[in-house]
């Protein structure tokens, strides 16, 4: 079976409209994109799990005729491995930008306070930097503005993987605000167990910092449509 779509999977705060620019680029190049909006990051579920945004990711994945290729951003590159791991014969490629798989009965995204059952965004002092280097003030504002808190459900939610076929799933890492030899330096020491044993792994670099589906949008279109 060949690649029928590509399943598009934002990090924390984000919901599917952080793809459009994206997603209509890969729809001039005749790709089919399915953007998803997590339970939880968009549809004011504020009890969502993290077995309910796994859940959403493998249906689109089940709706699909063929194959999909997977694309997890951020934190989500935790959950593109994960369906993976659940569909192994259904998931042609997974794409993971700017994040690493989290291990087997680690915590999904346990990485800033929560505020009445949420994880809200923390502000920008802790991505200052390489990861925010390229969005501008009002960039910055207006995803502030329009970040989405995320339920605690999620972001404490254990990972769970299981099936070791997901080591035969080609990998592609697309590196925005780190390079390609710093990745395979971190591979190699082990400090990325799961990408360590993946049987088939491409390194991408992308001129861009956290975001590139928002600052560098047909550019990252023109990766995914390669791979």
């Amino acid at each position: 079976m060949t690649a029928e779509q590509i399943v598009l999977i934002g990090g924390l705060w984000l919901d599917g409209s952080a793809w459009t620019d994206v997603a209509a680029e890969l729809e001039k190049m005749d790709r089919r994109t399915v953007p998803v909006t997590l339970p939880g990051q968009g549809d004011g579920n504020t009890s969502a799990t993290l077995a309910d945004q796994l859940a959403a990711v493998l249906a689109a994945v089940d709706a699909a005729p063929g194959r999909s290729v997977v694309v997890g951003h951020s934190a989500a590159c935790t959950l593109a491995w994960m369906a993976a791991d659940a569909r192994p014969e259904r998931v042609a490629k997974v794409v993971l930008i700017g994040g690493f798989p989290t291990d087997d009965g680690q915590p999904y995204a346990d990485f800033f306070e929560i505020t009445d059952g949420v994880m809200p965004f923390p502000g920008w002092d802790p991505f200052e930097g390489a990861d925010s280097a390229d969005l501008d003030e009002q960039a910055r504002r207006d995803f502030a503005a329009a970040a989405i808190p995320v339920p605690e459900g999620v972001t404490k939610g254990v990972v769970r993987l299981t099936d070791e076929r997901r080591f035969d799933v080609p990998v592609v890492l697309v590196c925005p605000e780190f390079t390609p030899a710093q990745a395979r330096e971190m591979i190699d020491a082990g400090d990325i167990p799961e990408l360590a044993r993946a049987k088939d792994l491409d390194l991408v670099d992308i001129d861009s910092g956290h975001w590139p589906m928002l600052t560098r949008p047909a550019e990252l279109a023109r990766i995914l449509a390669e791979v």
